[in-house]
């Protein structure tokens, strides 16, 4: 892909802010969601199964996206999943029952893996400064999530949860905009590899996998129950909250730094370190040191957000397209966090969350041996 470098940063930047307001709804529907079930038309159940529903679509149609966006064109692309976000979040406000929400959870997953690939794309075709490029990127696509967190309650309690998001749709349809300033930019005549999103992971997508699975699975369906032992059932949620919240603060804090580091003394040296942290992160959880554990978790997640990427962006020859790659790495990223919740869930009923962030940061220190083992990503 060339793209004059006068313009290299305008495409990130904008290509960002696309999934930023496509993130709107979907933020403020994980807040929402179990809490008024009954005015979407759903039970509780229903509500487990829409919250991961976009994940397993997104694990299986990475390949096929990552194809599509060679074969179309990034910008083109963009303008499909800009469309999408204003559907998906407009059907949140409209929509009744099981079939409408879920198909809103489907089209959101496609939109979400579409730009997903996008904005890594754009961010790697300099790959001497992939680190920077995608920690920005990431801090930009973060502001869309915190402003719905903070604003979005506010909202709901005003006007309720349909017309909320109904009122979500119009900022979103403003990245279609967005999407059509994008310039149009065409490929030079890279290898255009893009092999299946599951096809037999390497050792930074098993990495990915369990770091998708310990933060999005254990660590997410675990932390408030954790509180709750020690406080009231409300309390116990608003520190949950808060620290989940800490997801997309970690991101835009921490992305854009290790990137700039990683850029500068080499994206493997720098990974390593954010996923031994990560690591630890688990470990003081396990051991009772909840609060700093979260915070040391969340925020080297933050930093592995832009890391693995970068990582995979310098181990290329300048003629690999880098797509195929990152659709793979995210597509095991999303599998985890996928299963995670799954799994976590059934073993809470023998196994306690402290023992299971244990698990998890043993598998992680397999994970990264097995990794720094590899001559490869």
């Amino acid at each position: 892909m060339t793209a004059g470098a006068d313009n290299g940063w305008r495409v990130i930047i904008a290509s960002s802010s696309i999934m930023s307001l496509a993130l709107l709804g979907d933020a403020l529907l994980y807040a929402v969601l179990p809490v008024y079930a009954e005015d979407f038309g759903l039970t509780l159940p229903w509500v487990g199964v829409m919250l991961s529903a976009n994940r397993f679509v997104r694990v299986f149609a990475y390949g096929l996206l990552a194809r599509m966006t060679d074969a179309v064109g990034i910008r083109q692309m963009c303008l499909v999943a800009a469309v999408g976000a204003t559907v998906s979040t407009a059907l949140y406000g409209f929509g009744h029952g099981p079939a409408v929400i879920l198909l809103a959870r489907v089209i959101w997953g496609l939109t979400y893996a579409i730009l997903v690939l996008a904005t890594l794309t754009y961010a790697v075709e300099y790959r001497a400064q992939a680190g920077t490029r995608v920690g920005v990127g990431l801090a930009v696509q973060r502001s869309g999530p915190i402003l719905a967190l903070l604003i979005g309650a506010w909202l709901v309690g005003l006007v309720g949860p349909q017309t909320a998001f109904v009122i979500l749709a119009v900022p979103t349809a403003l990245s279609i905009l967005v999407a059509l300033r994008l310039p149009r930019i065409h490929r030079s005549d890279e290898r255009r590899s893009t092999p299946a999103s599951l096809a037999r992971p390497k050792p930074i997508d098993v990495l990915f996998f369990l770091q998708g699975y310990g933060v999005d699975g254990v660590f997410a369906l675990s932390i408030a129950l954790i509180f709750a032992r020690d406080s009231s059932a409300s309390v116990a949620v608003m520190s949950g909250g808060a620290l989940l919240a800490m997801r997309h603060f970690g991101e835009a804090i921490a992305a854009p730094l290790f990137g700039w580091i990683a850029d500068r003394f080499g994206a493997r040296r720098v990974f390593v370190v954010a996923a031994a942290l990560t690591m630890l992160g688990f470990v003081c959880v396990a051991v009772g040191v909840t609060v700093l554990g979260a915070l040391v978790m969340l925020l080297f997640r933050g930093a592995l957000a832009s890391l693995g990427p970068a990582v995979i962006a310098q181990s290329l020859d300048p003629s690999e397209n880098a797509v195929g790659p990152l659709a793979r790495m995210q597509a095991w990223r999303d599998l985890g966090a996928a299963c995670g919740p799954l799994v976590t869930g059934f073993l809470l009923t023998f196994l306690s969350a402290e023992v299971q962030h244990g698990a998890v940061a043993v598998a992680l220190a397999l994970g990264l041996v097995y990794w720094m083992r590899s001559p490869s990503t």
